[in-house]
């Protein structure tokens, strides 16, 4: 749990963000279709996911600054939310396959939440 990064090559030279090619949209999309437990096993420390969710949602827009490295991406919010509300089924799953308890759960909830920006304001469970 935790540790997985995504990361694509083959596009190093392409001017556009990764997000925006429409063969790396098609193939996260297929992928998400036969396996949604991104938020059970991604590093929450690295942008991996973040680019995910950008690859999975329709309405991204963004602005670049020529010479900076990186664009300064906008999701939709409410895609946004629907997108992070469906994901919490598949990642569940897995957290009760391995065990987890409901604090634990609670925990990698509230860590999703604040990876996204969202508010987390949910008490934690009884021990």
């Amino acid at each position: 749990m935790g540790t997985f990064s995504f990361f694509v090559d083959g596009y190093n030279d392409s001017p556009e963000e990764l997000y925006s090619i429409q063969s790396v949209r098609d193939f996260f999309a297929k992928l998400h279709g036969h396996w949604p437990y991104w938020f059970y096993f991604a590093d929450l420390r690295s942008e991996s996911l973040q680019i995910v969710t950008a690859c999975l949602l329709q309405n991204v827009s963004a602005r670049k600054i020529v010479g900076e490295p990186m664009a300064n991406v906008q999701l939709d919010p409410m895609e946004l939310i629907q997108f992070v509300s469906k994901g919490f089924t598949p990642m569940n799953q897995m957290c009760e396959r391995a065990n987890l308890s409901e604090h634990a759960i609670w925990q990698r909830t509230g860590e999703i939440f604040r990876y996204y920006g969202l508010p987390f304001d949910v008490p934690p469970p009884f021990r």
